[in-house]
């Protein structure tokens, strides 16, 4: 690290307004009170630390579960100014923890690049927690501050010991407030690895380490550490760990204009969908941007240049489109601005037109480069874009066939639909049923104005193994598509699916399983905007039927089966009916346990990792073997019961 240490004192912090709204309306600040903003309490903390890394300040962050469910932060930047703030008259450290929007962020002299981009995440931290503890190490001094209670000041800074000279850095302690977080007060430590090791591969070097100090026996308390010098290209070579790439190099690109650097690092891959992730100063920017739409733009050109020039696209060919060259294409995209301007529904899209220009300079002149100097290569991934352009010209012509019309046309095209009667998608619902036998009785047990009635039969083509063309050959998918109305690939449109519930019903056994896995490829591959709207669901049909008495109990489970079968009297006999699929059931069971609104068990379908999901999908239903048996061999002894 630098020892040159810029100006940075306690005339950075600038004040803006009071803290009065965090407990009231948390939901403003952390987006919920629900386990994701609990999680986010955390991202906030470590975030201040990131940025110290940004300015070339700090090396190490340690994150630190303790038992009682308490977060500590330490970091080994410069350290919170500890000096008084001419504008509270307190110190810096208390103006940062109790004063909202107050942080180096804004006038620029501490931070030239942040992803803490509202100087709110210490204090919204505070007004949300039981009590913080801020420990700053600088001066040879260790200086103190405790807050309680939302972030009343019980400990004002003071200087509690001494340190090593060379000690610089922060360390906060904060415990989430149970009366705020009423649904739950614990971390998931999975959620927490995932964005950790996600910060870590977007700064080069940095070392960030992860504790759970929360079991009693040592033995499972767990410690990783993250640390990538290879940076995003690391990110590219883990994301296609479970897939063939094309070409053995990772392309690694970056450059820097007008203080705005880029970083690009891609790779093809042998599958047909492009997995493209874009971040600036660390957010992952999930709608894209202008730094996203400036490599794109500028990858399309290239390789139609390169391709032309070097005869691979003769002169009356149609030139190559973004869906062409994108296809098989792991790719990270990470932009670091002073001062970047968010947009979308989700206020996670970049919005500075300066980067479009600026994405598509640097990402041109060094992927210009690699190709002149990688000529097979170059050919290996220009004969690629060509094999996807030709299946999307095939594509084309059977998406003619999804296409949903009115009248006679519906009845053609998709007979095995038995529709509703209401058009308003809101309410409306279709069930995608595992064989006639079932489907003939949801259509009995259904209810005709809200619920549709798809019968599926056998297995869907498996779409993580094949192209857009391949997949309309299949009759199933493409009465699915026309079903949905929303079309697919370039033409898909989300305001015009007919259908805000779409429920995958399947028996609870082996084929069942593999028949909602198929599906859920084809909705994650083809309808991915389907199933992070949260439109998608999974019906839970019981597993048996007690019958005592005039009384019938359903249950999902063997446990339930059991805790229920503990209720009942001594030396009772009950009558139990284990069905072995939905064809067993007569329409009046399967209304009564899993199609009446009532009644019914569905689970919601939801990602929320779009990266583990595409790792998940090509370890279970891609090309190669070997992930999948290495799962298996892991997780086969959760297994509990399997019908063969």
């Amino acid at each position: 690290m630098e020892n040159n240490i810029e100006h940075y004192d306690a005339s950075d912090i600038q004040v803006l307004e009071g803290l009065e709204a965090v407990r009231k309306r948390p939901g403003m600040y952390i987006g919920s009170t629900s386990s994701r903003g609990l999680h986010h309490l955390v991202w906030e903390i470590v975030d201040n630390a990131i940025d110290e890394a940004l300015a070339g300040y700090c090396d190490d962050i340690e994150i630190i579960i303790n038992k009682d469910n308490s977060i500590t932060v330490k970091d080994d930047g410069r350290g919170i100014p500890t000096g008084i703030h001419k504008k509270t008259g307190i110190s810096t450290v208390e103006t940062v923890y109790t004063v909202l929007h107050a942080g180096g962020k804004f006038g620029g002299g501490g931070y030239k690049v942040s992803g803490g981009l509202h100087g709110v995440g210490a204090s919204v931290v505070n007004a949300l927690s039981s009590w913080v503890e801020v420990l700053v190490y600088q001066d040879s001094k260790i200086h103190k501050a405790r807050f309680e209670n939302g972030g009343k000041t019980v400990e004002p800074l003071h200087v509690i010991g001494e340190c090593d000279s060379e000690r610089t850095g922060t360390t906060v302690t904060f415990k989430a407030d149970p009366t705020i977080f009423t649904e739950t007060t614990v971390y998931d430590y999975e959620i927490l690895k995932s964005r950790v090791r996600e910060l870590a591969f977007l700064n080069k070097g940095l070392r960030i380490i992860l504790v759970d100090d929360r079991p009693e026996d040592v033995a499972e308390k767990k410690k990783e550490i993250f640390v990538y010098e290879g940076g995003i290209s690391a990110y590219v070579e883990m994301l296609n760990k479970n897939k063939t790439p094309i070409h053995e190099q990772i392309i690694h690109l970056m450059g820097e204009e007008d203080g705005i650097s880029l970083e690009v690092a891609f790779q093809y891959n042998s599958s047909y969908t492009a997995n493209i992730y874009s971040f600036t100063n660390n957010i992952n920017t999930i709608e894209g941007g202008t730094h996203e739409d400036g490599v794109k733009r500028a990858l399309t050109r290239i390789i139609n240049n390169y391709a032309r020039n070097n005869k691979m696209l003769k002169d009356n060919d149609d030139s190559f489109t973004g869906e062409d060259v994108r296809e098989g294409l792991t790719m990270i995209v990470s932009c670091k601005h002073p001062d970047p301007q968010f947009e979308g529904q989700t206020k996670t899209k970049l919005g500075n037109a300066e980067v479009r220009k600026i994405a598509d300079d640097v990402f041109s002149e060094g992927f210009e480069r690699f190709l002149m100097e990688n000529p097979a290569a170059a050919k290996i991934i220009v004969d690629k874009c060509a094999t996807a352009s030709r299946a999307r010209v095939a594509a084309k012509k059977a998406r003619e066939l999804t296409r949903r019309k009115t009248g006679l046309d519906i009845t053609n095209t998709i007979g095995k639909l038995t529709d509703c009667s209401s058009k308003d998608p809101s309410i409306s619902e279709i069930f995608l049923v595992e064989g006639d036998s079932a489907g003939g009785s949801a259509k009995l047990a259904r209810h005709p104005k809200t619920q549709a009635i798809l019968p599926l039969r056998g297995k869907i083509l498996n779409v993580e193994k094949a192209r857009l063309d391949r997949a309309l050959g299949n009759e199933e998918i493409r009465t699915i598509i026309t079903a949905f109305g929303t079309g697919i690939g370039e033409e898909f449109d989300i305001s015009k699916l007919r259908y805000h519930k779409i429920i995958i019903m399947t028996d609870a056994d082996v084929d069942g399983s593999h028949i909602r896995t198929l599906l859920l490829t084809l909705f994650y591959r083809f309808f991915r905007q389907v199933v992070e709207g949260g439109y998608v669901y999974a019906a839970q049909p019981p597993l048996y039927a007690i019958k005592y008495g005039k009384n019938t109990k359903y249950v999902l489970t063997d446990e339930e089966l059991n805790e229920y079968l503990s209720t009942l009297p001594q030396n009772s006999k009950p009558v139990i009916n284990r069905f072995k699929g939905l064809g067993e059931m007569d329409p009046e069971d399967l209304r009564d346990t899993t199609m009446n609104i009532e009644n019914r068990v569905l689970k919601q379908i939801t990602v929320e990792d779009a990266m583990e999901a595409d790792k998940t999908f090509t370890m279970l239903m891609g090309e190669d073997v070997e992930p999948r048996r290495e799962f298996i061999e892991e997780n086969a002894v959760f297994v509990q019961n399997l019908d063969i």
